[in-house]
C-alpha cells in the first residue's frame, strides 16, 4: 500500500514535471520567435535609414544645385539691376525716378503721407550729375526788385571754363506767383544760353503741395504769423534744394539770390577743400552772414535735413545750424567760450570772405534790410 503510494507520487512529479518542460520549451519558442520578428525589424530599419541616408545625400545634391542656380540668378538679377538704375540715373529728368531722399519728407510733414510723387518739378535741366560742385540758390518774388539776374552772371562770369564744365548751378524758385516763374526762366533762357545748354544751370520749381499749413501753429498777430510763416518756408526751402542737389555732386555750395561772389572764389574754394588737414569738418563757412556761402559735403546733406525738419517749426536754418552744432561738440556745463573752440574742430571759416550780400529789399513786403557789408 505504501509502494502504491509512492508511485503514485512519483507519476504525479514526473507530470508536474513535463508539463513545466512543455510550458518553458513553449515560452522559449515564443521568446525565439519574438527575437527572430525584433531581429528582421532591426535589418528592415537599417534598410529603411539606408534608403534614406541615399536619399537625403541625393536631396541634398539637388538642393545644393538648386541653390547655385538661385544665386546665380541673383548675381544675374543684381546686376541687371544696377546696370538698370546707373542707366536711369543717367537719363534722370523731371520725368523720371525720384530719389529716395526725398521719401524722408513724408516722415515729417504728416500732409505729404497720401502724396505719391514727391520732387520739385523741374522746369530748365539736364540732370547734369558726377560733379565737383552744386550751387544752390533758392529765389522769391521781391516785387519790383529783383537781384538774381545780378546774382547768376556774378556767380557763372567768374568761373574758369573748366569750373563750370565740373559744376552745376541750381535756381530753385520757391514762389507760387506763375508772373515770376515766368519771368525767371524767360531772363535765364536769355542771358545764359550756354549754360542752359551744357546742363551747368538748372531751374526747379517747388510746388505749393510741399508746404504744410502752419496758420494754426500758434496764435500770433497778422504780421507775426506772416513773418513765422515765411521763417518756415524758408527753412523747407532750403531742404528741398538740398535734397534736389544731393545726388548730383560732392560738395554743396549754399547761396542766395542777393549775393555777389568775388574772382576766382570756386578756384580759392576748391585749393582750400584740398589743403584742409583734418578731414572731421562739418561745413565750411565762406561767408560770415547768414546760411550764404556754407559749403557741405553732399553726402551728409540728408542728416542736416532731417535735423532741421524735426524743428522747422522753431528756428530760421542759420539759428538751427547753431543748435546743432551745440548738440553735437558741447556739453549743458560748458561755457560759451569753451564750446565755441570746440566748435571750431567741425565748423571752419575761411577769411576773407568770398561772397558779399547786396540785396536790400527783403522778401516781405515793404521791408528792407542793410546788412551788406561784411
Amino acid at each position: 500500500m505504501r509502494t502504491k503510494h509512492v508511485n503514485l507520487l512519483i507519476a504525479f512529479v514526473a507530470t508536474v514535471l513535463f508539463s513545466f518542460s512543455c510550458f518553458c520549451i513553449s515560452r522559449l519558442t515564443q521568446a525565439n520567435n519574438q527575437l527572430i520578428n525584433c531581429r528582421n525589424h532591426i535589418l528592415e530599419f537599417e534598410d529603411n535609414i539606408l534608403r534614406l541616408k541615399n536619399k537625403t545625400e541625393k536631396s541634398n545634391q539637388e538642393l545644393m544645385k538648386a541653390l547655385k542656380q538661385i544665386k546665380h540668378e541673383i548675381t544675374k538679377g543684381d546686376n541687371l539691376s544696377v546696370n538698370l538704375v546707373k542707366k536711369k540715373l543717367s537719363k534722370l529728368s523731371k520725368n523720371e525716378a525720384v530719389p529716395n531722399t526725398f521719401e524722408d519728407l513724408k516722415f515729417f510733414l504728416p500732409h505729404l503721407r497720401k502724396e505719391g510723387r514727391i520732387y520739385p518739378d523741374v522746369v530748365i535741366g539736364k540732370g547734369k550729375t558726377g560733379v565737383s560742385f552744386a550751387l544752390g540758390i533758392p529765389t522769391v518774388s521781391r516785387g519790383n526788385y529783383t537781384y538774381l539776374k545780378q546774382t547768376l552772371t556774378s556767380i557763372l562770369s567768374r568761373m574758369t571754363p573748366s569750373e563750370e564744365k565740373d559744376s552745376v548751378v541750381i535756381v530753385a524758385i520757391a514762389d507760387s506767383n506763375e508772373d515770376y516763374l515766368q519771368y525767371v526762366v524767360r531772363m535765364i533762357t536769355k542771358k545764359f544760353k550756354r549754360q542752359v545748354k551744357s546742363g551747368s544751370l538748372e531751374v526747379i520749381s517747388i510746388p505749393t503741395f510741399l508746404y504744410p499749413n502752419i496758420s494754426n501753429a500758434k496764435q500770433l498777430t497778422e504780421d507775426s504769423q506772416k513773418t513765422q510763416s515765411r521763417k518756415v518756408k524758408q527753412v523747407l526751402d532750403f531742404c528741398i534744394l538740398m535734397l534736389y542737389a544731393q545726388p548730383k555732386a560732392m560738395y554743396y555750395l549754399q547761396l542766395e539770390d542777393d549775393i555777389i561772389a568775388k574772382k576766382m572764389y570756386l578756384t580759392k574754394i576748391t585749393d582750400f577743400v584740398h589743403n584742409i588737414t583734418s578731414n572731421n569738418w562739418v561745413y565750411i563757412e565762406f561767408s560770415i552772414l547768414g546760411f550764404i556761402g556754407k559749403l557741405f559735403r553732399c553726402e551728409d546733406l540728408p542728416g542736416f535735413v532731417r535735423f532741421f525738419l524735426m524743428f522747422y517749426k522753431e528756428q530760421p536754418i542759420d539759428l538751427l545750424m547753431e543748435y546743432m552744432f551745440q548738440i553735437k561738440m558741447c556739453d549743458p556745463v560748458d561755457s560759451f567760450d569753451n564750446c565755441k573752440e570746440l566748435q571750431k574742430q567741425i565748423r571752419i571759416q575761411y577769411k576773407p570772405s568770398l561772397f558779399q550780400h547786396v540785396g536790400t529789399h527783403s522778401s516781405l513786403s515793404g521791408k528792407e534790410q542793410r546788412y551788406n557789408k561784411i
